[in-house]
C-alpha cells in the first residue's frame, strides 16, 4: 500500500497567513525525503463560512506544476480538483502536460465541488454540479486514454478534440474520483481508475463507504477489485499542539507512531491501495512522527 502526505496551501493559524512557495517547496521535499510515496494538494479558490473571515489558499494547479519540477520521485496528486473550475478539455490537456513535466508521476483526482461560496465569489456555476461532472468525465476519460473525443452535451462541447503531443504513458495519468453519494459512486464505478473517500479516521470508519461503493459497482456491472480504493485520513498528534477547533465529522486518527502504523496495516487489510494523511499540527515534527509510523509499517510488511 502506498502512503502519501497532504501539502497544505491555505492560511495556517501557526503562520497567520498562507505558506509562501519556499515553505511549500520545503515541506514537499521533506515529505519526499522522508520516504512518502506521494504528495497531495487540495483545490480551492477560497474558504468562506458564514460569520467568519475568509480563508485564503493558493491555486492548486500552479503549485502542482512547480512541485512537478521540484520533486524527483513522489507521485503528485490533486485531492481533488473541482470540475467546474476548469473546462474539461483544457484540464485534460493540462494533465497530460503535467504528466510530461513530472516524468509520469501525476494522479488526476476530480470531484464535483461543494463550497458554494467560492463558486459565487469567482462567478462559477453551482447548479447541476453532478450533471456537469458526468459530462466532464465523458470528455476527460477518453482524452487521457486515447487522446481524442467527440462529444456534445448540455454543458460542455468537445468536437473532434485531440490531445497532441501525447504524454509519457499510455492510458495515463490515472483518473481518481472522490465522492460518497449514490450517483457519484456510480460515476466512479463507470469511469474511474481510483476512488477516494475522506476525511476518515480509524479504519473502522471505512467499512460503510466501502459497502456503498461495492453496491454501486454491482449496479453498473463492474468488478470492485478493478477499482483502486484510496482514503484521506485526518491525523492528529495531540501532544504536538493540535488546534482545539481541528475536527471533522468522523473525528481523527491519533496515537503513537506504533498506533498509526497499526492503522495503516488495518487499512491495507481492508483493500486500500493508497492512504493520504492530512496532518495536524502541520509542521516538521508531525511530519517526522508520521514518517516514523511509515517506517514501522513498512518494516512489518517486509
Amino acid at each position: 500500500m502506498k502512503v502519501g502526505f497532504v501539502v497544505l496551501l491555505k492560511d495556517l493559524k501557526v503562520l497567520g497567513r498562507a505558506p509562501r512557495y519556499a515553505e511549500i517547496h520545503e515541506m514537499a521535499l521533506a515529505a519526499e525525503g522522508a520516504g512518502f510515496d506521494s504528495i497531495w494538494l487540495y483545490d480551492h479558490l477560497l474558504y468562506r463560512y458564514e460569520g467568519q473571515s475568509p480563508i485564503g489558499i493558493w491555486e492548486c494547479w500552479t503549485m502542482l506544476s512547480a512541485l512537478a519540477e521540484a520533486t524527483r520521485r513522489v507521485e503528485l496528486g490533486t485531492l481533488v480538483l473541482c470540475n467546474s473550475f476548469r473546462n474539461p478539455t483544457i484540464l485534460a490537456k493540462m494533465a497530460i502536460t503535467a504528466d510530461e513535466v513530472s516524468g509520469g508521476r501525476l494522479i488526476l483526482g476530480l470531484g464535483a465541488g461543494w463550497n458554494q461560496a467560492e463558486f459565487d465569489a469567482f462567478g462559477l456555476p453551482f447548479d447541476h454540479r453532478v450533471d456537469r461532472f458526468e459530462e466532464a468525465l465523458q470528455i476527460i476519460k477518453p482524452l487521457l486514454n486515447e487522446g481524442h473525443v467527440d462529444f456534445s452535451g448540455t454543458y460542455y462541447q468537445a468536437r473532434n478534440c485531440e490531445i497532441l503531443p501525447r504524454g509519457p504513458r499510455i492510458n495515463a495519468p490515472a483518473l481518481m474520483v472522490a465522492g460518497i453519494g449514490p450517483r457519484m459512486l456510480r460515476l466512479t464505478a463507470q469511469y474511474a481508475d481510483m476512488w477516494n473517500i475522506g476525511y476518515l479516521s480509524h479504519p473502522d470508519t471505512f467499512g460503510d463507504p466501502l459497502a456503498k461503493l461495492n453496491i454501486a459497482c454491482g449496479e453498473v456491472g463492474r468488478d470492485p477489485a478493478t477499482l483502486e480504493k484510496t482514503v484521506l485520513v485526518a491525523l492528529a498528534f495531540l501532544d504536538l499542539g493540535v488546534p482545539e477547533d481541528w475536527m471533522n465529522e468522523t473525528g481523527y486518527l491519533s496515537g503513537s507512531a506504533e498506533d498509526v502504523a497499526a492503522a495503516m496495516h488495518h487499512y491495507e487489510q481492508m483493500g486500500v491501495s493508497h492512504l493520504m494523511f492530512h496532518c495536524a499540527p502541520y509542521n516538521a515534527a508531525a511530519l517526522g512522527r508520521l514518517a516514523e509510523a511509515l517506517r514501522i509499517y513498512r518494516s512489518r510488511a517486509s
